[in-house]
């Protein structure tokens, strides 16, 4: 060989062992449209603003919604993560087959590991967010290390005495500290989204004004699809000393334009559609030759004949049917829709026009099965809090487990609008709470024979059993033996769900599984020595890794970190005596085996070469292997040079 092959190490900090460097890629894209703007990996705003000319707005008073906080909570989105997702077949159901994932984590962190693996890809976003009662608030953002302080609440990371409590009126920044909390997530929201996403938000009064604000900054106001009002109650609360509540409200946002093109109800019906309409003022068309079909017998009418409507049509020309068409030209007057030129131009794309026996003029449009009807501002038919109630009561044996839950009707009514057409497509839900979502997922899928997916993801909330509001929900836990916090419930809910659905419709063989990820520090050991112990810390730097962490919890943080998907098919063979995993087809190799000798590497690599060539994949494959597993770098350099002289240039080692 001409060059010696090498094998990489990554480290924890390259770039491939972290979660998508939003910042980078938004400098890159600049400096693909503004080369000149970008000068040693930083942005020249004079430069940028001789470019953009009258388009920057460099005013210091501007319309638009500020808050303290707003420049490091953009920033904060735009901060990579240092986290990974860990594997819980055990808390899992049909892990091996399902396409569907629950993740337990502060949503903020989960965001961000997700961007590598399904930017562009999520069809539609829920969330139900806190709506800053007072009561509900319990995200503890921290904006210099936003997993530490999770790993401390979820008291994964001992740290005596830390506590997150809710954000009150009393704090000074009520508001604030709610839009420091929404902003960051709505802004990485928007990334997963593909094109023709959209994404929905329930709300209530107290923050909708806000909520819209921050929507119209992250996602355009001309993104903006309706403000929906939801009836959610029957008789309506008497919470308030001004009037009875019975509406909430429902943000609705397209990713782009595109979204907006497709969102609707449901297609149109393709029976006829009528010409006529008693509130119009009389028009008088002309019908071309040959271009009218009926079901008038065969036959010549004269000029003046009236049928059941003869105060709504006259025909002026005499005209025959023969075979159930017209031949000749026929011009008549009456109420109709269109104009001349519109039915001409209609007529030109292809939409046919039928003269039925009682003398009603119906058209079938040429883009009629492409065209949704859109659907009403007020969602009066979808559910209220009152049926939610009711839905958790049955699923637990239980009431009052998980408060202010939505109704799976309603969900599901959204989730039509958006996934009616193809019956495909990620919905994800990173406010899950007691996890309708994927309940109304998983209905609308048995109703259509559909295939979406769902991501949920749930915040494990403590559960504190001396609290009234928590007690229920602790006492339920405690009685399946679980953990005591909310993601629990989410999780149970899932399964009592799925078990309800296979006895109400045994013959649905769609996915009703899950796979449950949980948020921790990532799997590569970072660089920090202890200075009261040197050598032990030198010790433990030499394996990367850490050493309670599994196989599985490394090759799925491979999986985030490479741009998988958590759902992509995973081989393993044993290969000389080491376990070989084949990710997505062989686009990742990856051998985690915790030693690998001189005498073993050929045998090894000749087994991973075979393999390879087996599955044939597409794309490029990258190689993985365990760096401290390699006897001497002679080792590590002869099995990359077999790689690579098989084509398998792409070697790592971790």
């Amino acid at each position: 060989m001409t060059t010696e092959a090498t094998m990489r190490k990554l480290t924890a900090e390259d770039p491939e062992t972290r979660s998508a460097d939003v910042l980078a890629s938004n400098i890159e894209q600049l400096k693909t449209l503004f080369p000149e703007a970008v000068t040693e990996g930083r942005i020249d705003f004079d430069v940028l603003k001789q470019l953009l000319g009258g388009a920057v707005d460099g005013r210091e008073e501007k319309y638009g919604l500020n808050w303290h906080g707003k420049r490091r909570a953009r920033q904060l989105a735009l901060t990579p993560s240092n986290g990974t997702l860990r594997p819980c077949p055990e808390d899992s159901v049909d892990w091996d087959t399902t396409q569907n994932l629950m993740i337990e984590g502060d949503n903020l962190e989960v965001l961000k590991l997700l961007q590598k693996s399904y930017a562009g890809r999520v069809k539609l976003i829920y969330i139900d967010p806190p709506y800053n009662t007072g009561k509900d608030f319990v995200y503890p953002d921290k904006y210099d290390d936003n997993l530490s302080t999770y790993l401390r609440y979820t008291g994964q990371v001992s740290d005596e005495g830390f506590k997150t409590s809710s954000n009150t009126e009393a704090s000074g920044r009520f508001h604030t500290n709610w839009l420091n909390m929404m902003y960051p997530r709505l802004k990485l929201a928007k990334a997963l989204l593909s094109r023709d996403g959209l994404i929905f938000i329930s709300i209530d009064d107290g923050e909708v004004g806000s909520l819209r604000e921050i929507c119209d900054d992250v996602f355009g106001e001309e993104c903006l699809i309706c403000q929906f009002v939801w009836i959610k109650k029957r008789k309506g609360s008497h919470l308030s000393d001004t009037h009875r509540s019975m509406t909430e409200y429902v943000l609705a946002y397209a990713r782009t334009k595109e979204g907006l093109a497709l969102y609707g109800e449901g297609a149109y019906s393709d029976k006829l559609q009528p010409l006529v309409k008693k509130t119009n003022t009389v028009k008088e068309l002309c019908f071309p030759a040959c271009t009218v079909t009926t079901t008038l017998d065969d036959g010549e009418y004269a000029a003046g004949d009236r049928g059941e409507g003869e105060s709504r049509l006259k025909f002026l020309t005499p005209f025959a049917v023969a075979d159930g068409a017209i031949a000749g030209a026929l011009q008549v007057s009456g109420p109709f829709v269109w104009t001349q030129a519109k039915l001409n131009a209609e007529m030109a794309l292809g939409t046919s026009v039928h003269l039925s026996s009682r003398f009603g003029f119906n058209v079938g449009r040429h883009d009629q099965a492409e065209k949704f009807k859109a659907p009403s501002s007020l969602i009066d038919k979808a559910g209220t809090n009152e049926d939610a109630y009711e839905e958790l009561a049955s699923l637990f044996g239980v009431e009052r487990v998980f408060a202010f839950a939505k109704p799976v009707s309603l969900i599901r009514y959204l989730v039509q609008t958006v996934t009616n057409s193809v019956r495909s497509g990620i919905v994800l839900d990173f406010f899950a709470g007691s996890g309708t979502t994927a309940h109304a997922v998983a209905s609308l899928n048995v109703a259509d024979g559909g295939n979406r997916r769902f991501i949920l993801v749930q915040l494990p909330q403590r559960l504190d059993p001396d609290e009234a509001e928590h007690r229920v929900a602790a006492e339920f836990c405690a009685g399946l033996r679980k953990p005591l916090n909310v993601a629990e419930i989410t999780k149970e809910r899932l399964r009592r769900a799925a078990k309800k659905i296979k006895t109400e419709s045994p013959m649905f063989a769609g996915d009703l599984g899950f796979r449950v990820f949980k948020l921790d520090s990532s799997n590569i050991r970072e660089w920090d020595p202890d200075r009261n112990n040197l050598p032990a810390s030198l010790e433990e730097s030499v394996d990367h890794l850490k050493a309670n962490r599994t196989e599985a919890d490394i090759l799925y943080e491979l999986l985030l970190k490479l741009g998988l998907d958590l759902c992509v098919p995973i081989e393993k063979k044993r290969l000389s005596g080491k376990d070989v995993h084949s990710v997505g087809g062989g686009v990742l190799i990856v051998c985690l085996a915790d030693e690998i000798t001189r005498d073993q590497v050929g045998p090894l690599a000749e087994g991973i070469v075979a393999w390879h060539e087996a599955l044939a994949p597409a794309g490029d494959t990258t190689c993985v292997f365990r760096d401290s597993a390699f006897a001497d770098d002679v080792a590590k350099t002869n099995l990359a040079a077999i790689l690579e002289q098989h084509g398998l240039a792409n070697v790592r080692s971790l």
